[in-house]
């Protein structure tokens, strides 16, 4: 097949260009070559590439600059999806938008299912439900993927953020009231391969197996890291005092996608170790 995939240069992007390519033909375009807020910009880049399959892994993923750049946050995660749905709908090609767990509001008790309803908090979660419904309405066969708390090789995420504060300091503050499952970028590029590969349609949720809170994320980094001179002390969300409102339960039900293609995601204790290994 012959794939198309914005945000080829961010970290999910990364890893997915990287692992189409042994098996697809390959086209990744990032923001310096496609601005996909710019419909004509995105029906000509399209076209010309003439994909059986366009994935979109560009995203505004600032949570707290949501907040003050709400007009910047929906071009890019509503206008954006809702042009490259405009863009596959007339090159007749499928397509695959990632989207979030912070759709939902986190109070329910238990994982969310794509059959739940979403209710998002803040900004980002706003403009990104509004692009999942533009896309359904555009295209109703495109797959969308809600995936959460991701980290890879390329970019800041978490996990870098705690080793390098571990090399400062001997004692660290992390949140203990939000839960979730931490996914490595590399094996949801797998499961979009997956997705790929098996024309999927509708709403599916995919991340690492098992939950935890960012406290425990952060415990299970410093062990595997070898760094047991790093104490971690709880804090909660409120005390943090970030702009943004964050989901305190991201814990997404996988099972819909697992059974739709035999690929369950090993536990994020096992990817981690992996990721850490190098």
């Amino acid at each position: 097949m012959k794939i198309f995939v914005t945000g080829s240069k961010g970290m999910l992007g990364t890893d997915l260009v990287g692992l189409l390519a042994s098996a697809h033909t390959v086209i990744g375009v990032d923001l310096d070559e496609l601005d996909i807020c710019s419909r004509e910009a995105v029906q000509e880049g399209v076209a010309a590439a003439a994909p059986d399959v366009v994935v979109n892994a560009a995203a505004f993923t600032d949570v707290d600059r949501s907040e003050r750049e709400e007009d910047l946050a929906f071009r890019v995660n509503a206008d954006g999806p809702a042009n490259l749905a405009l863009a596959c709908r007339a090159a007749g090609a499928r397509f695959i938008h990632l989207s979030t767990d912070y759709v939902f509001d986190g109070n329910k008790q238990g994982a969310y299912s794509e059959e739940d309803a979403p209710d998002p908090l803040g900004v980002y979660g706003r403009s990104k439900w509004e692009g999942e419904k533009r896309v359904r309405e555009i295209l109703p066969g495109a797959c969308l993927i809600r995936t959460a708390w991701l980290y890879g090789r390329a970019g800041k995420n978490f996990v870098k953020a705690i080793l390098a504060q571990a090399g400062e300091k001997k004692r660290l503050r992390v949140v203990d009231d939000q839960r979730g499952a931490p996914t490595y970028t590399l094996d949801l590029a797998a499961a979009l391969r997956a997705a790929a590969e098996k024309g999927l349609e509708g709403t599916y949720h995919v991340t690492n197996g098992g939950s935890c809170s960012w406290l425990g994320f952060a415990e299970k980094i410093l062990e595997f890291s070898g760094k047991k001179d790093v104490e971690v002390e709880p804090l909660t969300t409120a005390a943090l005092g970030r702009p943004a409102p964050r989901p305190a339960n991201s814990v997404l039900d996988c099972a819909k996608f697992e059974k739709a293609t035999g690929l369950r995601l090993r536990p994020w204790q096992e990817a981690l170790k992996d990721y850490l290994a190098g």
